[in-house]
């Protein structure tokens, strides 16, 4: 009798612990963003490929506030593990502090927090290193621009926004180009601001910029989205887009269709699922013990009219 209990015991055991399941928070910074929305399907998609993973993902609005909620939630539910794509990357410490206290390991994803160089060892981020995605961007336009017999330029910056990591790196490297003679023009900048990644204020932006009447040859803007809005205001202006240069980032499948059509020169594929899925597998490693990198890098890869067609089924 007392063997048939123990042997009774061993198998609820053993069938307790088949059937435990693992649940991950995400807190996505908005979910009305084109990129934003691969990631996200990424890390559902993955989720939904592995047995016993749950995933629960929620829209932050673009709220800081509601991010840290959404993340203290979390943490009183008794999630195994968080994945926080920011709103605000110079916000991010209150988040590690948070999930650190409660000893949930805790993952960003996309947005480099600002305290990377400092996080717990149960955190970690997972993204594309953005000193190469400006870079890519501005060497391919300076040569664009350098193929069409061009010395010197006139451009405007379309900057993302300002709290974001990526938008500073981003319009870093524009100028660390041009510092590091990696440029084959010489470029004048005439305006650089902000359009919030967003293709409504850029195209606004791009209207404003127009309205002056400077001569100009091109536009370098953070994300794809910009770009797409400046394109459509200089179409709109009844701009020749084969007289000018557009560069944008993270090769969207609205971005490749805009390319497609002669009016996008230059993107950068950002490989928003293989972020996604990472840094999920990220978050389960890290909650069942396992190390895992500090920073986990997912290349970015220059996309032309030339390469193209290698990418219009990636995103």
């Amino acid at each position: 009798m007392k063997k048939t209990m123990l042997a009774a015991t061993a198998f609820a055991t053993l069938m307790g612990s088949a059937a435990m399941s693992e649940t991950v928070g995400v807190t996505m910074a908005l979910f009305d963003d084109n990129f934003l929305t691969v990631l996200r399907n990424g890390i559902q998609e993955f989720a939904d490929g592995l047995d016993g993973v749950d995933v629960q993902i929620e829209d932050a609005q673009n709220d800081v506030a509601k991010q840290l909620d959404q993340i203290n939630n979390f943490i009183a539910s008794g999630v195994d593990a968080i994945i926080v794509n920011p709103v605000d990357t110079s916000a991010t410490q209150a988040m590690t502090d948070a999930a650190a206290a409660a000893n949930v390991p805790l993952v960003y994803v996309n947005r480099q927090p600002i305290n990377l160089d400092t996080l717990p060892d149960n955190q970690a981020f997972v993204a594309s290193n953005e000193v190469d995605s400006g870079t890519l961007e501005t060497i391919q336009l300076c040569d664009n621009w350098a193929a069409e017999g061009k010395t010197e330029v006139n451009a405007y910056v379309m900057m993302g926004e300002l709290s974001n990591q990526a938008a500073v790196q981003r319009t870093a490297d524009i100028h660390d180009v041009i510092a590091a003679g990696k440029c084959a023009v010489t470029i004048n900048f005439i305006d650089e601001q902000t359009a919030n990644w967003s293709r409504d204020e850029a195209q606004d932006l791009m209207t404003n910029w127009l309205s002056t009447g400077e001569p100009f040859d091109g536009v370098i803007a953070n994300n794809d989205e910009m770009a797409i809005g400046a394109i459509q205001a200089m179409k709109a202006a009844g701009i020749d887009m084969a007289s000018v240069q557009v560069g944008g980032v993270d090769a969207t499948q609205d971005a490749l269709a805009a390319m497609q059509a002669g009016e996008l020169d230059v993107t950068v594929f950002q490989n928003a699922a293989a972020q996604g899925s990472g840094s999920l597998n990220a978050a389960l490693s890290l909650a069942r013990g396992e190390a895992v990198e500090k920073a986990v890098w997912v290349p970015f890869e220059l996309v032309t009219p030339d390469n193209i067609a290698d990418y219009l089924s990636k995103n």
